[in-house]
């Protein structure tokens, strides 16, 4: 009898401590976890490029969960069972004309391979998390690079209440684009496809491995965690979780991202 489980896991404020690494025992942890047979699924709003780093630490070979579910890929494979999801450009001009209305320091239209960014504020984008060195003249966004529909828009906002100003944008877009916090250092608003979320993107795979939501076990800290703990057959907060996600999960654990919180619960469930 397979008992086996697949395990969820967000990286930013919760895989990842706050100087955005995996600490040497929550890898020696996932790294038996793995050995054991169960299967580790990162699951991030990062884009690809910006999680890539993280899945080959871990040394993966599961399928790769970015953009909050809207790119579902095995890396470095062909895989027949690929997901994407874009939403309409037309929504990323219209946000670019709004920058100032959302207080924004840099908007980012995300592809895979590639991205482009209006900004304001150089000194506030970070290219590490965009999973390059530098931004370039070429990452500049201008109007005549916008001719395919992005996986992702991400934004840092200066508005304190981030969660409430995407609750104002998936109105003001009438539901046709979800639009959600990421966790740790960063005051980031992520806008995804309608109706795509990490829990859509993990019952796939659940699907394609012949598993239930009960052998789903799920880490998260943000808002953008919800759908996927309340999805989970055992969905985890972190100790340093946005309050709001708590109603979501079954438990909230004792630590936090900076104390290896899913190494240490994972530890007691495996170890």
């Amino acid at each position: 009898m397979d008992t086996s489980k697949i395990i969820a896991l967000d990286l930013d404020g919760t895989l990842l401590n706050d100087q955005q690494q995996i600490s040497s025992k929550s890898q020696d942890v996932l790294k038996k976890i793995q050995d054991q047979g169960h299967k580790i699924i990162i699951t991030t709003g990062r884009p690809y490029r910006s999680a890539l780093p993280y899945y080959q630490q871990l040394e993966l070979e599961t399928p790769l969960i970015t953009f909050n579910g809207a790119l579902t890929t095995l890396p470095g494979k062909k895989w027949v069972h690929e997901k994407e999801y874009t939403i309409d450009k037309s929504y990323l001009v219209d946000l670019v004309d709004r920058q100032e209305e959302v207080q924004a320091d840099f908007i980012v239209s995300e592809y895979r391979k590639k991205f482009f960014v209006h900004q304001q504020d150089v000194s506030s984008l970070d290219p590490q998390l965009l999973g390059v060195d530098k931004i370039t003249a070429q990452h500049q966004l201008i109007p005549q690079k916008i001719t395919k529909n992005p996986n992702a828009i991400l934004f840092q906002t200066r508005f304190k209440d981030s969660d409430g100003l995407a609750q104002e944008l998936m109105n003001y877009y009438q539901g046709e684009m979800t639009v959600s916090s990421w966790g740790g250092p960063y005051n980031i608003l992520e806008c995804t496809p309608k109706g795509v979320h990490k829990a859509r993107a993990l019952k796939y795979l659940l699907d394609l491995y012949q598993k239930q939501p009960a052998e789903l076990i799920a880490f998260g800290d943000q808002l953008n965690d919800k759908e996927m703990l309340a999805f989970a057959g055992t969905g985890y907060a972190m100790q340093n979780a946005n309050t709001k996600l708590i109603d979501y999960a079954d438990q909230q654990i004792q630590w936090t991202n900076q104390e290896d919180g899913v190494a240490q619960q994972l530890g007691q469930l495996f170890l």
